[in-house]
């Protein structure tokens, strides 16, 4: 369990993140979700350890500041949004990367066999030895992807992972850390722009507004058209399709002027 309580944070004197509290659970997805400025990004590196902020986050009953560095990066991953691309590297090396925690001097055979293993479960195998800089950025983008689950982590981190792909690799992508977290009792958490996403594959969301927590809950109940007014400032349609999914349309912004 991810344990969140009385988190503040502030940039010098600007209060970012401000009395934020929540729980999470393994074997769920989490999004955060939220306009942007509301501190989504900031949240995600105080829960990865990157930033020190005033209160208490605790993993598995642990404060997460008790951890070093090296256990912290063997317990978790986390992707940010301007990862590097490290052009210098293939694809292989960049997912191997992943390991860097537990690389002893000599590669072994396991650690290349579940680096494969991984760049399969993507689809990757075959850019195995390309250059990740002559990669599209959906294909990067996929590549630390994979760099993040290599390592087997059980708290994993994710700041809009759906960036960069299309359509059908959004989905794609997101299928497969939802396979992950339940078969590997993961506590995954990230934020999300696209809330269709989050409606379907979120088992749980935390919305933030202007840094502090608006409400969190399954998106059938924190879907609302007055949270959508309040938070977003838009009018939106709220329905639900047979198989349960929630889907939102946006159908205007609440300071448009009707005649």
């Amino acid at each position: 369990m991810l344990d969140v309580q009385n988190v503040n944070f502030a940039y010098h004197s600007q209060a970012i993140l401000r009395d934020i509290q929540f729980s999470v659970e393994p074997g769920e997805i989490t999004a955060i979700i939220g306009p942007n400025g509301a501190g989504k990004s900031t949240l995600l590196k105080c829960l990865g350890g990157l930033l020190r902020p005033k209160g208490t986050i605790e993993i598995e009953g642990k404060a997460l500041k008790s951890f070093s560095r090296k256990d912290r990066a063997a317990l978790m991953s986390y992707l940010s949004q301007d990862h590097g691309t490290q052009a210098a590297l293939n694809v292989f090396e960049v997912v191997l990367l992943g390991k860097i925690h537990s690389l002893s001097y000599k590669i072994s055979d396991k650690e290349m066999e579940e680096v494969m293993s991984t760049l399969r479960q993507f689809k990757l195998e075959a850019l195995a030895s390309r250059n990740i800089g002559e990669l599209s950025g959906g294909q990067r983008q996929l590549v630390f992807i994979a760099q993040a689950l290599v390592q087997n982590p059980r708290v994993l981190l994710m700041d809009e992972p759906t960036s960069s792909l299309d359509l059908h690799h959004q989905f794609e992508m997101l299928e497969l850390i939802q396979q992950l977290t339940v078969d590997n009792h993961l506590t995954t958490v990230m934020t999300l722009h696209h809330l269709d996403l989050a409606a379907r594959f979120a088992d749980k969301i935390i919305i933030l507004h202007e840094g502090e927590v608006y409400d969190t809950g399954a998106p059938q109940d924190v879907f609302t058209t007055e949270m959508f007014q309040r938070v977003y400032k838009v009018n939106a349609t709220i329905t639900e399709a047979a198989d349960g999914i929630l889907h939102v349309i946006a159908n205007g912004s609440t300071s448009t002027q009707h005649s």
